[in-house]
């Protein structure tokens, strides 16, 4: 159930539940997925000052982000939850979002190879889309990407930004196996296949770049941010 007033900022209403006994969730509440590129800088400001606020205190033991959400994980017998709740609401207070909403990105090239062995659905897509092959390509290469969230696997970057016409569904038989690399259509989504995995999104290239090795430092900025 809810928790309490949200608190605002900016123009984000941030809304706070309990989910179960062992984590807390902040919610933005906005509309998916036009509110979803605007509302990111807005959670990694949150984000982190959470961690700012949370480091070293007893109890905590994760802050996972998703699209238009953040769930922090804790011990309930090490911090009480108002503690936690309390702690929570000093940290909403410190982001200032308007200076996350100015700052930065990286840029990062992915090479891509399309078609073929390393992209078995292309020419389904371009089918689905009537289009041709190279013009799904194209649109695709054009497009400047965005992390969303890292999921469903380690590594695994949901990219928004996407062109609308190259927008397909999900595949209806997922593949038992998608190659480590692979590059997918899902909906308004575009994402990497870290390794090797079962996946139902519509293969249509494959990169040759590692996106996750635990063992790696440092880790793919990607997966920095969303750490």
């Amino acid at each position: 159930m809810e928790t309490g007033a949200c608190t605002v900022i900016r123009t984000w209403d941030v809304r706070c539940a309990w989910m179960g006994d062992t984590a807390l969730l902040l919610r933005l509440q906005d509309a998916m997925p036009s509110g979803m590129v605007r509302a990111m800088p807005v959670l990694l400001a949150i984000d982190s000052a959470l961690r700012n606020r949370l480091a070293g205190v007893p109890g905590v033991r994760d802050c996972v982000l998703a699209y238009r959400s953040l769930a922090i994980y804790f011990d309930p017998d090490v911090i009480a939850p108002d503690e936690l709740r309390a702690r929570v609401d000093a940290a909403l207070h410190d982001v200032d979002a308007d200076c996350a909403n100015e700052q930065g990105s990286a840029a990062i090239a992915i090479p891509v190879c399309y078609g073929g062995p390393f992209g078995p659905d292309l020419e389904e897509v371009a089918r689905l889309l009537k289009l041709a092959p190279e013009e799904v390509v194209c649109l695709h290469t054009a497009g400047s990407y965005e992390v969303a969230m890292i999921g469903f696997a380690p590594g695994f970057p949901y990219l928004t930004g996407l062109h609308a016409r190259i927008a397909v569904p999900r595949k209806t038989t997922p593949r038992a196996r998608v190659a480590a690399g692979s590059v997918g259509i899902a909906g308004a989504q575009t994402g990497i296949y870290p390794f090797a995995t079962p996946g139902g999104w519509q293969i249509i290239g494959r990169t040759p770049l590692p996106l996750f090795d635990p063992e790696r430092r440092p880790r793919p900025c990607w997966s920095r941010a969303c750490a």
